[in-house]
């Protein structure tokens, strides 16, 4: 199983807009992000996202690229508790990308690699792409990371 990990793009400030949606670069990210997924091959058949609009508008750019199906999900909120995302990607067999939050995605990276969600063994970008697989006995490994600024531009 792969487990495809993406900070949302930058957004604008609250003071800016409450709601804090993607700032312009941050839709450019988004989309530069989500072509260079399609370009790496990656598959998944369902996209998990926050409810928090950032999260959605970036997982909408992979959901257009990818032609996944996008899915707002509860728990992935930046303080959320990661164990049961934990325990449902365990055992899952079909491949999953999840738009989420920092500090979240970083304490799920390190519960999955490291069995202990303190160790911040990924440093993510905003529009970053994180790969881990899962072996079949149940192992996970961080395959790739690949940060924005590194992504070719269409």
């Amino acid at each position: 199983m792969q487990l495809y990990l993406v900070q949302h793009g930058p957004a604008l400030s609250e003071d800016e807009d409450p709601a804090r949606p993607l700032s312009k670069v941050g839709q450019h990210l988004a989309k530069r992000s989500a072509a260079h997924a399609a370009r790496l091959g990656v598959r998944v058949s369902e996209i998990r996202h926050s409810d928090k609009l950032r999260a959605a508008q970036t997982a909408l750019e992979f959901e257009a690229t990818l032609g996944a199906p996008r899915r707002e999900t509860e728990g992935l909120h930046p303080n959320d508790d990661v164990s049961r995302l934990r325990r449902d990607v365990q055992s899952l067999d079909d491949n999953l990308l999840i738009v989420g939050h920092l500090p979240f995605l970083v304490r799920l990276a390190a519960a999955l690699l490291c069995q202990d969600e303190s160790m911040p063994v990924v440093a993510f970008q905003q529009a970053g792409i994180v790969r881990l697989d899962r072996d079949e006995g149940g192992r996970w490994s961080l395959i790739w990371a690949i940060p924005p600024d590194i992504m070719p531009e269409d």
